[in-house]
């Protein structure tokens, strides 16, 4: 009989625990996909900041189709989400999905890439400083000559940002006769493999008279530089950003000259934390840092933008200090590199 009562009073602690783990909101996560390296640390950014906060993480993974990805958002409201963070594949086809989730009481975070929604907590980097910080260090490298723009996928609003911000530091040098932009192109899906046909195609077309190539992320580069090398051109500069480790590691190698760092690991926190503070009745202006801003598109949206760090061969400790890579890691077949791969 005691063994009875005891068995039942640890059922009831179990049970009331299960319950207290459950009272937290649950926000549900739609990826567009996880080709990216970058994706993976936001996840488990966004995972440690929901579980410090007592909420429960779902997610589904769209695998780069915006059909798809609206079927996903259906299935996280079916789930019970009390908010959802969304990483649009089409900033333009993920409208509908917006509209149900609000319909339903739900808030949306739209997660590093824009939303033109008025309903949408927008939370991203600095996008067109991101596109200043790559031309500047590709400039800096090639005052002179053939660029190649290499741009994102054209149905993430960021590539044009991106292409902004970097037509705002070469224009100068464009008016001056020093640059001539020979040939651009977007990336479908930002894939790596789309890049490198892309520029495989431009050296073909150009006789390989490329000087420098601006690539708008670090997917993107990866593809540039295989063409590149194919062609025994690798280390002309190249830029890129999402501080992927491959990336970093060829910037110690010499064949690519910046990655602009966005930790993701900041944004992935700020974006769980947002997202239960929306769930539990924040309005939107009152999250910490928040601002009203006008998309080029003419919607007037509540936004948080972080601050981006370029990352080149003069300041590579900043990543392996802060813990984002090892030194292990970004030396890999480095020999009297830059600092710290010397």
């Amino acid at each position: 009989m005691k063994k009875t009562f005891i068995a039942a009073g640890v059922l009831a602690a179990l049970s009331a625990t299960t319950a207290l783990a459950q009272d937290g909101p649950v926000v549900g996560v739609s990826w567009s996909n996880f080709q990216e390296e970058r994706w993976k640390t936001d996840e488990a950014a966004i995972k440690a900041a929901l579980e410090e906060a007592g909420a429960t993480y779902i997610s589904t993974d769209a695998q780069s189709s915006a059909s798809k990805q609206l079927s996903d958002v259906e299935s996280l409201i079916a789930q019970g989400a009390d908010a959802l963070i969304i990483l649009a594949q089409d900033s333009q086809a993920i409208g509908p999905a917006v509209t149900a989730a609000v319909n339903e009481g739900i808030p949306v975070v739209g997660y590093d890439r824009l939303i033109e929604d008025p309903n949408a907590f927008y939370l991203t980097f600095d996008n067109v400083e991101v596109g200043r910080m790559q031309a500047r260090a590709v400039l800096e490298e090639q005052p002179t000559g053939n660029y190649v723009m290499i741009k994102g996928s054209p149905t993430d609003p960021n590539a044009d940002f991106l292409r902004g911000g970097q037509q705002e530091v070469l224009q100068e040098a464009i008016d001056a006769g020093d640059i001539t932009i020979v040939a651009e192109a977007y990336t479908d899906g930002w894939l790596p493999a789309n890049a490198q046909r892309n520029m495989e195609q431009i050296l073909t077309a150009q006789d390989n008279n490329v000087d420098a190539v601006v690539a708008s992320n670090d997917g993107t580069a990866g593809g540039a530089i295989a063409a590149l090398t194919a062609q025994g051109m690798d280390g002309i500069p190249v830029s890129g950003q999402d501080g992927d480790h491959a990336a970093l590691n060829r910037i110690a190698q010499g064949t690519q000259t910046v990655s602009v760092w966005k930790d993701a690991r900041d944004l992935g926190r700020e974006a769980g934390e947002i997202a239960v503070a929306l769930a539990g009745g924040t309005a939107m202006d009152a999250i910490e840092g928040a601002e009203e801003w006008t998309s080029p598109g003419g919607t007037t949206l509540i936004a948080k933008f972080l601050e981006p760090v370029p990352i080149t061969a003069d300041n590579l400790t900043t990543v392996t200090d802060a813990g984002w890579i090892t030194v292990e890691a970004l030396c890999q077949g480095v020999e009297n590199g830059p600092a710290p791969c010397n």
